[in-house]
Protein backbone atom coordinates (compact mmCIF):
# COMPACT_ATOMS: atom_id res chain seq x y z
CA UNK A 1 0.00 0.00 0.00
CA UNK A 2 2.61 2.36 0.69
CA UNK A 3 4.59 1.54 -2.37
CA UNK A 4 2.01 2.50 -4.53
CA UNK A 5 1.22 5.49 -2.75
CA UNK A 6 5.26 6.89 -3.09
CA UNK A 7 5.02 5.70 -6.80
CA UNK A 8 1.71 8.23 -7.65
CA UNK A 9 3.20 10.76 -5.27
CA UNK A 10 6.51 10.88 -7.15
CA UNK A 11 6.37 13.40 -9.90
CA UNK A 12 7.98 12.50 -13.78
CA UNK A 13 11.12 14.78 -12.48
CA UNK A 14 11.96 12.78 -9.23
CA UNK A 15 12.18 9.63 -11.05
CA UNK A 16 14.17 11.41 -13.70
CA UNK A 17 16.81 12.16 -10.90
CA UNK A 18 16.08 8.73 -9.42
CA UNK A 19 17.53 7.73 -13.13
CA UNK A 20 20.18 9.38 -13.08
CA UNK A 21 21.64 8.48 -9.54
CA UNK A 22 21.19 5.19 -10.20
CA UNK A 23 22.71 5.42 -13.24
CA UNK A 24 25.81 6.58 -11.81
CA UNK A 25 25.77 4.48 -9.29
CA UNK A 26 25.60 1.15 -11.15
CA UNK A 27 27.93 2.46 -13.47
CA UNK A 28 30.39 2.67 -11.20
CA UNK A 29 29.73 -0.45 -9.24
CA UNK A 30 29.10 -2.56 -12.50
CA UNK A 31 30.87 -1.03 -15.42
CA UNK A 32 30.50 -4.05 -18.03
CA UNK A 33 27.33 -4.55 -18.17
CA UNK A 34 26.95 -0.39 -17.66
CA UNK A 35 28.22 0.14 -21.45
CA UNK A 36 25.42 -2.26 -23.00
CA UNK A 37 22.67 0.09 -21.26
CA UNK A 38 23.27 2.81 -23.51
CA UNK A 39 21.00 1.48 -25.77
CA UNK A 40 18.16 2.98 -23.21
CA UNK A 41 19.40 6.80 -23.82
CA UNK A 42 19.97 5.91 -27.74
CA UNK A 43 15.92 4.41 -27.88
CA UNK A 44 14.90 7.30 -25.63
CA UNK A 45 16.67 10.09 -27.87
CA UNK A 46 15.39 8.33 -31.10
CA UNK A 47 11.61 8.54 -29.72
CA UNK A 48 11.90 12.18 -28.58
CA UNK A 49 13.42 13.06 -32.20
CA UNK A 50 10.55 11.54 -33.89
CA UNK A 51 8.51 14.43 -31.94
CA UNK A 52 10.38 17.28 -33.25
CA UNK A 53 9.33 17.74 -36.64
CA UNK A 54 5.43 17.19 -36.67
CA UNK A 55 5.05 19.00 -33.60
CA UNK A 56 7.25 22.05 -34.37
CA UNK A 57 5.36 22.08 -38.05
CA UNK A 58 1.84 21.89 -36.23
CA UNK A 59 2.22 24.27 -33.45
CA UNK A 60 4.01 27.05 -35.57
CA UNK A 61 1.64 26.85 -38.42
CA UNK A 62 -1.65 27.60 -36.09
CA UNK A 63 0.26 29.85 -34.18
CA UNK A 64 1.06 31.76 -37.33
CA UNK A 65 -1.98 31.30 -38.81
CA UNK A 66 -3.74 32.15 -35.37
CA UNK A 67 -2.56 35.78 -35.61
CA UNK A 68 -3.59 36.57 -38.93
CA UNK A 69 -1.52 38.97 -39.38
CA UNK A 70 2.55 38.55 -40.94
CA UNK A 71 3.60 42.01 -39.61
CA UNK A 72 2.70 40.64 -36.05
CA UNK A 73 5.06 37.74 -36.54
CA UNK A 74 7.44 39.84 -38.46
CA UNK A 75 7.39 42.26 -35.38
CA UNK A 76 7.70 39.26 -33.04
CA UNK A 77 10.96 37.66 -34.92
CA UNK A 78 12.67 41.25 -34.64
CA UNK A 79 12.33 41.29 -31.14
CA UNK A 80 13.06 38.00 -30.11
CA UNK A 81 16.89 38.32 -32.69
CA UNK A 82 17.57 41.21 -30.48
CA UNK A 83 16.43 39.94 -27.54
CA UNK A 84 19.38 36.68 -28.54
CA UNK A 85 21.68 38.90 -29.34
CA UNK A 86 22.28 40.65 -26.31
CA UNK A 87 22.26 37.85 -24.17
CA UNK A 88 24.69 35.59 -25.83
CA UNK A 89 27.01 38.56 -26.11
CA UNK A 90 27.16 39.20 -22.23
CA UNK A 91 27.18 35.07 -22.19
CA UNK A 92 30.33 35.68 -23.76
CA UNK A 93 31.82 38.21 -22.26
CA UNK A 94 30.88 36.22 -18.66
CA UNK A 95 32.80 33.29 -20.12
CA UNK A 96 35.97 35.38 -20.93
CA UNK A 97 35.87 37.30 -17.32
CA UNK A 98 35.77 33.60 -15.71
CA UNK A 99 38.87 32.26 -17.59
CA UNK A 100 40.70 34.85 -17.12
CA UNK A 101 39.53 34.89 -13.48
CA UNK A 102 40.43 31.58 -12.53
CA UNK A 103 42.76 30.71 -14.89
CA UNK A 104 41.82 26.72 -15.17
CA UNK A 105 44.41 25.92 -18.10
CA UNK A 106 47.48 27.49 -16.07
CA UNK A 107 49.39 24.07 -15.43
CA UNK A 108 47.93 21.64 -17.80
CA UNK A 109 49.68 20.07 -20.19
CA UNK A 110 48.38 19.72 -23.56
CA UNK A 111 48.90 16.56 -25.15
CA UNK A 112 50.23 17.36 -28.76
CA UNK A 113 50.00 15.27 -32.16
CA UNK A 114 46.46 14.36 -31.43
CA UNK A 115 43.30 16.04 -33.42
CA UNK A 116 40.28 14.48 -31.18
CA UNK A 117 38.72 13.62 -34.09
CA UNK A 118 37.12 17.18 -34.35
CA UNK A 119 37.18 18.41 -38.04
CA UNK A 120 37.94 22.23 -38.72
CA UNK A 121 35.06 24.20 -39.98
CA UNK A 122 35.51 27.74 -41.87
CA UNK A 123 31.56 28.03 -41.47
CA UNK A 124 30.61 31.67 -43.53
CA UNK A 125 27.94 34.05 -43.07
CA UNK A 126 26.60 33.19 -46.68
CA UNK A 127 27.24 29.44 -45.87
CA UNK A 128 25.18 29.65 -42.47
CA UNK A 129 22.40 31.90 -44.52
CA UNK A 130 21.90 29.12 -47.52
CA UNK A 131 21.72 26.46 -44.86
CA UNK A 132 18.79 28.20 -43.00
CA UNK A 133 16.61 28.29 -46.16
CA UNK A 134 14.98 24.54 -46.88
CA UNK A 135 15.35 22.69 -50.31
CA UNK A 136 12.97 19.79 -49.62
CA UNK A 137 11.08 20.12 -46.24
CA UNK A 138 10.96 15.87 -46.65
CA UNK A 139 14.55 16.22 -46.73
CA UNK A 140 14.67 19.18 -43.66
CA UNK A 141 12.39 16.73 -41.31
CA UNK A 142 14.27 13.89 -41.88
CA UNK A 143 17.25 15.33 -40.69
CA UNK A 144 15.61 16.84 -38.04
CA UNK A 145 16.85 20.26 -38.50
CA UNK A 146 15.01 22.69 -36.42
CA UNK A 147 15.88 25.71 -38.13
CA UNK A 148 14.82 24.76 -41.72
CA UNK A 149 11.41 23.47 -40.62
CA UNK A 150 10.72 26.71 -38.88
CA UNK A 151 11.61 28.51 -41.62
CA UNK A 152 9.20 26.80 -43.83
CA UNK A 153 6.49 26.25 -41.63
CA UNK A 154 6.78 30.59 -40.95
CA UNK A 155 6.49 31.16 -44.15
CA UNK A 156 3.84 28.21 -44.35
CA UNK A 157 1.67 29.50 -41.83
CA UNK A 158 1.86 32.81 -43.40
CA UNK A 159 0.24 31.80 -46.35
CA UNK A 160 -2.24 30.02 -44.64
CA UNK A 161 -3.01 34.13 -42.59
CA UNK A 162 -2.92 35.51 -45.59
CA UNK A 163 -5.51 33.47 -47.95
CA UNK A 164 -8.38 32.97 -44.64
CA UNK A 165 -11.13 30.87 -44.57
CA UNK A 166 -9.34 28.70 -47.55
CA UNK A 167 -6.84 27.20 -45.15
CA UNK A 168 -9.60 26.45 -42.69
CA UNK A 169 -8.93 22.45 -43.26
CA UNK A 170 -5.47 22.73 -43.33
CA UNK A 171 -4.92 24.81 -40.42
CA UNK A 172 -7.52 22.19 -38.59
CA UNK A 173 -5.32 19.35 -39.60
CA UNK A 174 -2.35 21.28 -37.87
CA UNK A 175 -3.79 22.14 -34.64
CA UNK A 176 -5.04 18.28 -34.78
CA UNK A 177 -1.74 17.18 -35.28
CA UNK A 178 0.15 19.24 -32.33
CA UNK A 179 -2.25 17.84 -29.79
CA UNK A 180 -1.69 14.44 -31.05
CA UNK A 181 1.98 15.03 -30.88
CA UNK A 182 1.54 16.25 -27.10
CA UNK A 183 -0.04 13.54 -26.37
CA UNK A 184 2.23 11.42 -27.95
CA UNK A 185 4.95 13.44 -26.07
CA UNK A 186 3.69 12.49 -22.97
CA UNK A 187 3.46 8.66 -23.76
CA UNK A 188 7.21 9.05 -24.94
CA UNK A 189 8.11 10.96 -21.35
CA UNK A 190 7.41 7.85 -19.36
CA UNK A 191 10.61 6.60 -20.89
CA UNK A 192 12.16 9.62 -20.13
CA UNK A 193 13.47 7.93 -16.26
CA UNK A 194 15.10 4.68 -18.41
CA UNK A 195 16.40 6.51 -21.02
CA UNK A 196 18.30 8.92 -18.27
CA UNK A 197 19.51 5.63 -16.08
CA UNK A 198 20.78 3.76 -19.75
CA UNK A 199 22.80 6.84 -20.99
CA UNK A 200 24.63 8.27 -17.46
CA UNK A 201 24.82 4.11 -16.77
CA UNK A 202 27.13 3.81 -19.71
CA UNK A 203 29.05 6.99 -19.80
CA UNK A 204 30.12 6.41 -16.34
CA UNK A 205 30.58 2.54 -17.47
CA UNK A 206 32.86 3.39 -19.98
CA UNK A 207 34.90 6.71 -18.95
CA UNK A 208 34.83 5.65 -15.26
CA UNK A 209 34.06 7.90 -12.24
CA UNK A 210 36.62 10.06 -13.47
CA UNK A 211 34.95 11.34 -16.15
CA UNK A 212 33.13 13.73 -12.82
CA UNK A 213 36.21 14.46 -11.00
CA UNK A 214 39.27 14.80 -14.19
CA UNK A 215 39.95 18.57 -14.70
CA UNK A 216 38.27 19.47 -12.02
CA UNK A 217 38.96 23.06 -12.06
CA UNK A 218 38.14 23.66 -15.63
CA UNK A 219 34.37 21.94 -14.89
CA UNK A 220 33.98 24.15 -11.81
CA UNK A 221 34.83 26.89 -13.51
CA UNK A 222 32.43 26.50 -16.18
CA UNK A 223 29.53 25.47 -13.59
CA UNK A 224 30.29 28.60 -11.64
CA UNK A 225 30.32 30.95 -14.33
CA UNK A 226 26.87 29.45 -15.99
CA UNK A 227 25.54 29.52 -12.32
CA UNK A 228 26.95 33.49 -12.49
CA UNK A 229 25.19 33.82 -15.50
CA UNK A 230 22.09 31.73 -14.55
CA UNK A 231 21.40 33.88 -10.84
CA UNK A 232 22.54 37.61 -12.44
CA UNK A 233 21.83 37.81 -15.72
CA UNK A 234 18.41 36.24 -16.22
CA UNK A 235 17.44 37.14 -12.55
CA UNK A 236 17.94 40.28 -13.79
CA UNK A 237 16.26 39.91 -17.14
CA UNK A 238 13.30 38.43 -15.11
CA UNK A 239 13.01 41.51 -12.60
CA UNK A 240 12.77 43.52 -15.51
CA UNK A 241 10.14 41.76 -17.64
CA UNK A 242 8.69 41.32 -14.51
CA UNK A 243 8.04 37.38 -14.91
CA UNK A 244 6.40 35.67 -12.01
CA UNK A 245 9.94 34.23 -10.90
CA UNK A 246 8.56 31.34 -8.86
CA UNK A 247 5.80 30.04 -11.28
CA UNK A 248 8.81 30.39 -14.18
CA UNK A 249 10.98 28.07 -12.55
CA UNK A 250 8.00 25.38 -11.97
CA UNK A 251 7.44 25.23 -15.57
CA UNK A 252 10.78 24.80 -16.97
CA UNK A 253 12.16 22.80 -13.60
CA UNK A 254 11.28 19.54 -15.74
CA UNK A 255 12.90 20.31 -19.18
CA UNK A 256 15.99 21.82 -17.34
CA UNK A 257 16.66 18.72 -15.83
CA UNK A 258 15.60 16.64 -18.81
CA UNK A 259 18.41 18.67 -20.72
CA UNK A 260 21.19 18.50 -18.18
CA UNK A 261 20.31 14.67 -17.69
CA UNK A 262 20.29 13.71 -21.08
CA UNK A 263 22.81 16.62 -22.72
CA UNK A 264 20.55 16.64 -25.71
CA UNK A 265 18.01 19.77 -26.36
CA UNK A 266 15.89 18.60 -28.58
CA UNK A 267 15.26 15.66 -25.71
CA UNK A 268 13.67 18.72 -23.49
CA UNK A 269 12.14 20.65 -26.56
CA UNK A 270 8.74 19.17 -26.80
CA UNK A 271 8.25 19.10 -22.93
CA UNK A 272 8.94 23.09 -22.85
CA UNK A 273 6.85 24.07 -25.81
CA UNK A 274 4.08 22.75 -23.87
CA UNK A 275 5.04 23.72 -20.63
CA UNK A 276 5.76 27.40 -21.64
CA UNK A 277 2.45 27.61 -23.63
CA UNK A 278 0.80 26.28 -20.09
CA UNK A 279 2.86 28.84 -18.37
CA UNK A 280 0.36 31.30 -20.12
CA UNK A 281 2.85 32.57 -23.08
CA UNK A 282 1.14 32.20 -26.41
CA UNK A 283 1.09 29.94 -28.68
CA UNK A 284 1.96 31.33 -31.82
CA UNK A 285 4.88 33.04 -29.53
CA UNK A 286 6.53 29.97 -28.33
CA UNK A 287 6.45 28.17 -31.08
CA UNK A 288 8.22 30.59 -33.53
CA UNK A 289 10.96 31.59 -30.32
CA UNK A 290 11.34 28.68 -28.76
CA UNK A 291 12.54 26.65 -31.51
CA UNK A 292 14.30 29.77 -33.53
CA UNK A 293 16.44 30.23 -30.06
CA UNK A 294 17.56 26.73 -30.30
CA UNK A 295 19.52 28.05 -33.21
CA UNK A 296 20.49 31.76 -32.29
CA UNK A 297 20.27 31.67 -28.64
CA UNK A 298 22.48 29.48 -27.29
CA UNK A 299 23.90 31.13 -23.96
CA UNK A 300 25.00 28.32 -22.05
CA UNK A 301 27.09 27.06 -25.80
CA UNK A 302 28.55 30.83 -25.90
CA UNK A 303 29.98 31.13 -22.42
CA UNK A 304 31.75 27.70 -22.49
CA UNK A 305 32.90 28.66 -25.89
CA UNK A 306 34.81 31.70 -24.70
CA UNK A 307 35.99 29.92 -21.80
CA UNK A 308 37.21 26.93 -23.28
CA UNK A 309 39.36 28.74 -26.40
CA UNK A 310 40.83 30.63 -23.68
CA UNK A 311 41.37 27.33 -21.56
CA UNK A 312 43.31 25.94 -24.62
CA UNK A 313 45.62 29.20 -24.88
CA UNK A 314 46.65 29.06 -21.33
CA UNK A 315 47.53 25.52 -21.51
CA UNK A 316 49.41 25.83 -24.50
CA UNK A 317 51.23 29.22 -22.34
CA UNK A 318 50.48 31.28 -24.83
CA UNK A 319 49.44 34.74 -23.99
CA UNK A 320 46.55 36.18 -25.95
CA UNK A 321 46.15 40.38 -25.39
CA UNK A 322 43.05 41.53 -24.72
CA UNK A 323 42.09 42.83 -28.10
CA UNK A 324 42.48 39.57 -29.34
CA UNK A 325 40.42 37.64 -27.04
CA UNK A 326 37.68 40.15 -28.35
CA UNK A 327 38.26 39.39 -31.52
CA UNK A 328 38.24 35.59 -30.89
CA UNK A 329 34.89 36.68 -28.93
CA UNK A 330 33.53 37.94 -32.42
CA UNK A 331 34.18 35.15 -34.46
CA UNK A 332 32.47 32.58 -31.91
CA UNK A 333 29.86 34.77 -31.73
CA UNK A 334 29.28 34.67 -35.48
CA UNK A 335 30.38 31.26 -36.47
CA UNK A 336 28.09 29.78 -33.39
CA UNK A 337 24.58 30.74 -35.32
CA UNK A 338 23.07 28.11 -37.23
CA UNK A 339 25.05 24.88 -36.08
CA UNK A 340 22.67 23.85 -33.71
CA UNK A 341 22.00 20.53 -35.51
CA UNK A 342 25.85 19.48 -36.33
CA UNK A 343 26.88 16.67 -33.74
CA UNK A 344 29.33 17.96 -31.08
CA UNK A 345 28.75 21.82 -32.61
CA UNK A 346 30.37 23.50 -30.29
CA UNK A 347 33.83 21.32 -30.46
CA UNK A 348 33.23 21.81 -33.67
CA UNK A 349 33.38 25.64 -33.54
CA UNK A 350 36.05 25.66 -31.11
CA UNK A 351 38.33 23.94 -33.46
CA UNK A 352 37.77 26.33 -36.17
CA UNK A 353 38.10 29.38 -33.45
CA UNK A 354 41.46 27.66 -32.31
CA UNK A 355 43.12 27.22 -35.99
CA UNK A 356 42.25 30.74 -36.93
CA UNK A 357 43.40 32.45 -33.98
CA UNK A 358 47.20 30.37 -34.14
CA UNK A 359 46.39 27.85 -31.11
CA UNK A 360 46.78 24.20 -30.64
CA UNK A 361 43.41 22.09 -32.00
CA UNK A 362 44.74 19.32 -29.54
CA UNK A 363 43.84 21.29 -26.58
CA UNK A 364 40.46 19.98 -27.54
CA UNK A 365 41.88 16.08 -26.22
CA UNK A 366 41.99 17.74 -23.05
CA UNK A 367 38.55 18.89 -23.28
CA UNK A 368 36.82 15.90 -24.52
CA UNK A 369 37.44 13.83 -21.58
CA UNK A 370 34.90 15.63 -19.43
CA UNK A 371 33.09 17.62 -23.03
CA UNK A 372 30.03 15.35 -21.44
CA UNK A 373 30.21 16.39 -18.22
CA UNK A 374 30.32 20.21 -19.52
CA UNK A 375 27.48 19.53 -22.20
CA UNK A 376 25.25 18.76 -19.56
CA UNK A 377 25.66 22.18 -18.10
CA UNK A 378 25.77 24.49 -21.45
CA UNK A 379 22.77 22.33 -23.06
CA UNK A 380 20.46 22.56 -19.63
CA UNK A 381 21.52 26.66 -19.69
CA UNK A 382 20.73 26.66 -23.22
CA UNK A 383 16.68 25.03 -22.92
CA UNK A 384 16.76 27.64 -19.85
CA UNK A 385 17.27 30.51 -21.64
CA UNK A 386 15.29 29.70 -24.80
CA UNK A 387 12.18 29.54 -22.38
CA UNK A 388 12.97 32.71 -21.09
CA UNK A 389 12.83 34.45 -24.16
CA UNK A 390 9.61 33.39 -24.89
CA UNK A 391 8.32 34.57 -21.75
CA UNK A 392 10.98 38.06 -22.26
CA UNK A 393 9.13 37.76 -25.82
CA UNK A 394 5.42 38.09 -24.82
CA UNK A 395 5.98 40.51 -22.10
CA UNK A 396 7.63 42.45 -24.57
CA UNK A 397 4.88 41.94 -26.65
CA UNK A 398 2.17 43.32 -23.80
CA UNK A 399 1.35 39.63 -22.25
CA UNK A 400 0.66 39.57 -18.72
CA UNK A 401 1.95 37.16 -17.37
CA UNK A 402 1.35 37.08 -13.64
CA UNK A 403 -0.96 34.53 -11.86
CA UNK A 404 -4.18 36.38 -11.06
CA UNK A 405 -3.83 36.95 -14.84
CA UNK A 406 -3.11 33.46 -16.34
CA UNK A 407 -6.03 31.61 -13.67
CA UNK A 408 -8.78 34.18 -14.81
CA UNK A 409 -7.87 33.29 -18.18
CA UNK A 410 -8.49 29.63 -17.65
CA UNK A 411 -11.65 30.18 -15.68
CA UNK A 412 -12.79 32.05 -18.75
CA UNK A 413 -11.12 29.18 -21.09
CA UNK A 414 -13.43 26.40 -19.22
CA UNK A 415 -17.03 28.66 -18.37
Amino acid sequence: MLEAILLKRISLTGWIIIGLVAGILFGAVLPGPAKQLAILGTIFLRLIKSILAPLLFGTLVVGIAGTGNVKTMGRIGGKAILYFESVTTVALFVGLGAVNLVKPGVGVQLQHGTGAGVAQTSTSFSAILEHTFPASVIDAMARGDVLQIVVFAFIFGAACAAIGSKAGPVVSFCESLSEVMFRYTNYVMLFAPLGVFGAMAATVGDKGLGVLLNLGKLVATLYGAQAFFVVFVFGTVTAIARIPLRRFIAYVREPFLLAFSTASSEAALPIALENMERFGVPKHIVAFVLPTGYSFNLDGSTLYLSLAAMFVAQAAGVHVPFGTQILMMLTLMLTSKGVAGVPRASLVILAGTLATFNLPVEGIAVILGVDTLMDMARTSVNLLGNCLATAVVARWEGVDLSDAAIEEERAAATA
